[in-house]
């Protein structure tokens, strides 16, 4: 039963979960003094609002700050709102979907907007009811959808009745921009009709700073300005090998086109080398410095010819430098009034169609239109926290038992899921039903392994929606043998949903007691295996090698011949052999016969102690991990910050991995496997010596203990030897000695 406790005035309930105490919140009374609670005791300091099996929108209603996570204290400042809204506080313990309106507290000014705001949306909605849902509130554009203001600062074309108030906003819209309205249609903003009036006199001004002056080969100075910037590199090359022929006429070979570049292609399709030839200099550079229009590159003929006619040089046979940099000197007041262009935005409409909207000047009408919109933002905004109240009394309940208590983790009703728990995941005759979300498993898994769990990392992805995640598994119970990156499973999200589940990484950690008990045998047989798989591996290679080596070093006449037995070699060897046998037999014999010297009691003692000595390490070491195996880490490395042990032990971690269990029947199978003859004979042979040891040594041990399993024969008595014949043995002895000798 759990206790109460006063903490800063106010009594509260404590609960134990997964053997740590926590603060119980049981009813709407408790909501109301979550402020009072001293953070020290909440289970929870912040979570994520993104990746959790959680209402997103309720979430994000909560979060005022915008920051992604829900801390302590906007958790407070929901409560103490709801608690103020409502007339009945354990509303929040029920989380109805549907809110009666006679629900909300008129008694404060909060409430009464709330209450006119709901009524509001009812009409809006065309709704006849005296309740509201989550249904109802969530559908802002089908609130709004008949409106012509609702508060939030942007009209739109049903904003206004005058027609050519509609084009201008439409014109807006598509020169400037536009914002989305609470009604689901495009709309503007005040800042968005000031940006488009100002480009209309922006544009307008400019256009008439571009006076005669600015433009002199009148409307053909844009083409006449692009065509001198695509000559302007090769003329002022031409006139520098001009000046380096005036310089010393010795370099006049080198700065005009070679023979011998022309002769190169001159077997070739000239017309194809026009690359090539536009290489070539604009004309042959003479000392005159003079660049004459009868003798141009071929390449670059039809530019001069275009440019001499839009800077009025038809009648020149050619121009000098100075006559150049002159025609190039005559752009530089339109490059400049080109360089101060505004309202390029606005362009598009074209300059008699901006004159006359700056002439209806209507910006003063539309910026009426956002003030009128912008005075019922209160209102549209109260509907706003219709939609947040609707969804809080639902849902706020049941964060908080996520956030304080972890009851929904902890409930025996493996129905039951708490907020980060993302689906079950099948694999190796198993199911996980404690499964989160991962975003980088790198980084989590290094966080993650301080949970002291056994941990499997998946990639999940579904065939038929094309959707993937991560997710980390929390294995809890059965085998590992099967459990290695690759292993393949099946994963279901809390909506059903099925994915093709890849383990990618394995945190390693105990499952249970049974395990670590014969962790020691497992690891000494792999040893063991490892070893004799090594030997043959290496002997199997030795053996081919020398087989190779002798097939090519023995001559092909020597190959039918035999080594001769050497009889003295084998002999050594079996004597070596029976040495070995005959100390190992020795050395069992001496084991054998102290054990039987042993008490029956001894003889398990000593079994025990062995095991005790070999899983007992082992066994100690797993159930202290098993003990403080702890979710924390796992949901810390997600983002949130967990300020209690949330404990996952023996016995709960059982619930957490069910393993499949079949009904114990006789079942006939064809493909059985048979144990081989030789193996059933060596089996009743072992039994029989098993059984005649035992034998032996109970019936040894139960006579110690007073047992008259067999009656003792009565002493021999020794019966002297007369003198005689001891000395007749001496001489005998005598004799023999000296023949050896």
């Amino acid at each position: 039963m759990a206790k109460k406790k006063k903490n800063t005035g106010y009594e509260w309930n404590y609960c134990s979960f997964g053997g740590v105490v926590r603060v119980n919140v049981r009813n709407g009374e408790d909501i109301a003094h979550l402020g009072e609670l001293d953070k020290k005791l909440w289970t929870v300091l912040s979570c994520p609002t993104q990746g959790l099996e959680f209402p997103t929108e309720t979430l994000k209603l909560i979060d005022t700050d915008g920051d992604g996570k829900i801390r302590v204290d906007e958790i407070v400042a929901a409560a103490n709102w709801l608690c103020s809204v409502l007339k009945d506080k354990e509303l929040l313990i029920k989380a109805p979907d549907t809110l009666k309106l006679s629900d909300i507290n008129t008694d404060v000014p909060e409430g009464a907007k709330l209450h006119k705001s709901a009524l509001q949306i009812l009409s809006n909605l065309k709704l006849e009811k005296d309740e509201i849902s989550v249904a109802d509130t969530s559908d802002s554009v089908a609130i709004f959808a008949e409106t012509a203001f609702n508060g939030d600062g942007v009209i739109t074309e049903a904003s206004t009745q005058d027609a050519h108030l509609k084009d201008v906003i439409k014109a807006i819209a598509a020169h400037i921009g536009s914002a989305v309205d609470r009604s689901g249609v495009d709309g503007v903003t005040a800042e968005q009709i000031e940006a488009f009036y100002t480009a209309l006199a922006d544009y307008a001004a400019w256009q008439a700073a571009g006076t005669a002056e600015v433009f002199p080969f009148k409307e053909d100075t844009q083409a006449a300005m692009e065509a001198v910037d695509a000559l302007k590199t090769k003329v002022s090359d031409f006139f520098m090998r001009c000046k380096l022929i005036a310089f010393t006429e010795a370099a006049a070979p080198a700065v005009d086109v070679s023979a011998d570049k022309i002769s190169a292609i001159s077997d070739h399709d000239l017309s194809g080398e026009a690359q090539e030839i536009a290489s070539y200099p604009l004309a042959r550079p003479a000392k005159d410095g003079l660049l004459r229009f009868d003798g141009i590159n071929p390449a670059w003929k039809d530019k001069v010819m275009a440019m001499r006619k839009l800077v009025g040089l038809e009648a020149e046979e050619g121009i000098d430098e100075a006559g150049w940099n002159a025609i190039c000197a005559k752009f530089a007041p339109y490059i400049a009034w080109k360089d101060a262009k505004k309202g390029a935005e606005v362009e598009a409409l074209g300059l008699d169609e901006i004159k006359k909207l700056l002439a209806a000047d209507d910006k003063a009408a539309l910026l009426e239109l956002v003030a009128s919109d912008k005075a019922l933002e209160d209102e549209a905004n109260s509907i706003d926290e219709v939609n947040k109240l609707t969804h809080l009394v639902r849902d706020f309940y049941k964060l908080l038992k996520n956030y304080v208590i972890f009851s929904d983790f902890y409930s025996p009703d493996l129905k039951q899921m708490a907020v980060f728990e993302a689906g079950k995941l099948y694999i190796d005759e198993r199911c996980c039903r404690l499964c989160v979300r991962v975003e980088d498993m790198g980084k989590h898994a290094d966080m993650a392994g301080l949970s002291g769990m056994f941990l499997l990392y998946c990639a999940c992805t579904s065939k038929t929606t094309g959707k993937s995640m991560n997710i980390v598994a929390v294995m809890t119970d059965g085998k590992t043998r099967n459990l290695r990156p690759g292993t393949n499973g099946v994963f279901y999200d809390r909506d059903g949903l099925d994915y093709d589940a890849t383990i990618v990484r394995v945190v390693e950690n105990p499952l249970s007691i049974k395990q670590a008990f014969w962790a020691p045998y497992v690891k000494f047989w792999n040893w063991i295996t490892g070893l004799i798989n090594k030997s043959a591996a290496e002997k199997d290679a030795k053996a081919m090698e020398g087989l190779q080596n002798g097939a090519a070093a023995v001559p092909a006449d020597a190959a039918a011949k035999k080594q001769p037995f050497d009889i003295g070699k084998f002999a050594g060897i079996f004597a070596a052999v029976g040495m070995a046998i005959g100390l190992l037999g020795a050395a069992i014999a001496g084991i054998i016969a102290g054990i039987a010297k042993l008490p029956w009691w001894g003889f398990i003692l000593i079994i025990l102690g062995i095991m005790l000595l070999i899983s007992g390490p082992s066994c100690f070491i797993a159930w202290g991990k098993l003990r403080r195996r702890n979710l924390g880490p796992v949901l810390n490395a997600n983002g949130w910050a967990i300020n209690s042990n949330v404990i996952v032990n023996i016995p709960f971690g059982r619930t957490l991995t069910s393993i499949a269990k079949y009904p114990k029947m006789k079942l006939e199978d064809p493909y059985k496997p048979k144990a081989p003859l030789w193996w059933r004979i060596l089996r009743w042979v072992l039994l029989a010596l098993v059984i005649a040891f035992c034998a032996l040594f109970f019936t040894d041990n139960l006579k110690c203990i007073g047992l008259p399993f067999h009656k003792e024969k009565a002493p021999v008595e020794q019966v002297e030897e007369a003198p005689e014949a001891a000395e007749q043995d001496a001489v005998v002895e005598d004799v023999v000695s000296a023949e050896e000798e």
